[in-house]
């Protein structure tokens, strides 16, 4: 079993990391970056530790995520390998990780 990042959501860590950097520094958003990193690393041995994403059911892709700091990792089960979908930030309203124009902006 790997890991692999879909292009939405290597882009949209990116877009985390560059705005920490501005906001609140290098080294915070090194933080950020390496423990969404950290934390991605547990589903190597536990791929379904991930609680079920509610806002995603409609789409029967059995999309779970985990946690690590304000932000949800989004991932589902491919054939045997881990794919990381999103990474969505918990203080925004739930209703936008279905937002079609959120996807379309990246």
């Amino acid at each position: 079993m790997k890991i692999i990042w879909s292009d939405f959501a290597s882009k949209t860590l990116f877009d985390i990391f560059t705005y920490y950097k501005i906001r609140a520094g290098k080294s915070v958003a090194l933080k950020i970056k390496n423990n969404v990193f950290l934390a991605t690393k547990q589903l190597l041995n536990h791929p379904d530790s991930g609680q079920l994403e509610p806002s995603l059911l409609q789409l029967n892709e059995n999309h779970r995520y985990i946690v690590s700091g304000h932000f949800k990792i989004i991932y589902k089960l491919v054939k045997e390998e881990i794919l990381i979908t999103d990474i969505f930030d918990t203080r925004q309203d739930p209703i936008k990780i279905n937002n079609p124009k959120r996807k379309l902006d990246k």
